[in-house]
């Protein structure tokens, strides 16, 4: 007991407090592009077919990973000699959202809905900007044993500030009005930079193997002093922003199976995720009620399973902490078989809820140390959006089958087989566990 107490208090630590504070900077922007502008749109009558397609405006989350490099490596103007490159792309994220917000406050969808498009499309993009350099920053300054309590904590701040965006903007649009609800999710958005100016640029230091693979091409480059000069300005710094991230990591032993890991962890939980909604209501109950004990119920739980799981990646190191919390995680989708079989009941929904969501938020905490852990400090920024990239993307594709699945066997035997669907990426779990040393924090390993 005595070392879960003292694990605990990693969350005091500075570095970490840091950490919820820039989650709340990257959460508050996203439910601006989707579910709080839709409202708007709705208010307005905007067709639904109109509203679907701003869906488009999100695009840039997904697509993160082909600007990635830029922050990683090109220094931005003054800002980056006064505050440092990580430093200085969040303020100059920061800085377009708070002035995208109030762009997109200051339009009116009823009379110029494509002014209303640009505007949410440069939120969307200044937005996951400011989430590839949070995510390097919090990699970059944070040590080993805080991974997890700093996952913990960005997953704590970004979903007070998905309320705030939510909940909190459509109170203030009721009230006063809609620009007053963006221009106020802008002065928000001070937290955030308030935050970077008090806190210090991260060192980053790589290694020998680092600096000689990115000397070879500038050594190579000089051989051919007869190309131009923006070529041979440009190539080199392609190669060092572009190739060596990849290079990087395929230099390590079994990268196709950690790759093969991070695709497979979490997908018995998305085969859950995406049917959740359909079963509830096919079991009867209502909309309400759903959303009721989710955002009661579960929101709690996913906080208290997040700050858990950071509790145990200091305590147990990251790769038991993601067995440990991958294991419950698959269990946990046994509750949903044994709700399938008792039916309509609001106990026991949100004893279901409550179990998954618990045992996610630990997965979840841990699994982020994890994704963290496999960075290099020299591209921090590319190679945690490829990862997050990849991650996100499989899940989607592989969990897109689970319709038809629904459609051809009852619900129970359903989540029976979502709990299997999580074994391989656990057996691939334990293979790298026996065959790497101790996850340790890369530095260009």
């Amino acid at each position: 007991m005595n070392s879960w107490v003292q694990a605990s208090k990693i969350y005091l630590e500075r570095r970490v407090l840091v950490i919820l504070l820039l989650g709340f900077s990257s959460g508050l922007p996203l439910l601006l592009v989707f579910q709080t502008l839709s409202a708007w749109l709705k208010e307005s009558e905007i067709s639904l077919t109109m509203i679907g397609w701003f869906s488009l405006a999100s695009a840039a989350y997904a697509l993160k990973f082909l600007w990635a490099p830029l922050v990683d490596k090109m220094p931005i103007p003054f800002f980056s000699r006064f505050f440092g490159q990580r430093r200085a792309w969040m303020i100059f994220s920061q800085g377009l959202i708070a002035f995208s917000m109030l762009g997109l406050g200051h339009a009116d969808p009823a009379s110029d809905i494509w002014l209303v498009a640009m505007w949410a499309v440069a939120l969307a993009f200044s937005s996951a900007t400011q989430d590839i350099a949070v995510d390097a920053y919090r990699i970059e300054s944070l040590d080993e044993d805080q991974m997890g309590a700093g996952s913990a904590n960005y997953v704590l701040g970004y979903r007070i500030a998905m309320l705030t965006a939510g909940a909190g903007a459509l109170f203030i649009a009721d009230v006063w009005s809609w620009y007053a609800a963006y221009a106020s999710m802008a002065i928000l958005m001070s937290v955030g930079m308030i935050t970077v100016l008090f806190s210090p640029e991260p060192e980053r230091s790589p290694t020998k193997e680092t600096a000689a693979r990115e000397h070879k091409v500038f050594a190579f480059i000089g051989q051919y002093k007869h190309l131009p000069f923006f070529l041979r300005l440009a190539i080199p710094r392609i190669y060092e922003a572009v190739v060596c991230p990849f290079a990087d990591f395929m230099s390590r032993p079994h990268w196709l199976m950690i790759l093969l890991f991070v695709a497979l962890y979490k997908y018995g939980e998305a085969l859950l995720g995406i049917m959740a909604n359909p079963f509830y209501l096919d079991l009867g109950f209502s909309k309400s009620e759903i959303a009721a004990v989710s955002k009661g119920y579960g929101l709690t739980m996913t906080l208290v399973g997040g700050y858990l799981g950071g509790i145990m990646v200091a305590r147990y190191g990251i790769m038991k902490a993601l067995l440990y919390a991958g294991v419950m995680q698959c269990l946990a989708n046994l509750a949903f078989a044994a709700q399938a079989l008792i039916g309509y009941s609001i106990p026991m929904l949100a004893i279901t809820i409550s179990i998954e969501n618990l045992t996610a938020g630990m997965a979840t905490t841990a699994f982020i140390a994890y994704l963290s852990s496999l960075c290099n400090i020299a591209y921090t920024a590319t190679q945690f959006a490829l990862f997050t990239s990849l991650m996100n993307v499989t899940r989607t594709v592989f969990a897109s089958g689970g319709g038809w699945l629904a459609d051809h066997m009852d619900w129970s035997l359903y989540f029976l087989l979502t709990t299997f669907a999580a074994i391989p990426g656990l057996i691939i779990l334990v293979w790298l566990i026996k065959r790497l040393p101790a996850q340790e924090r890369s530095v260009g390993t």
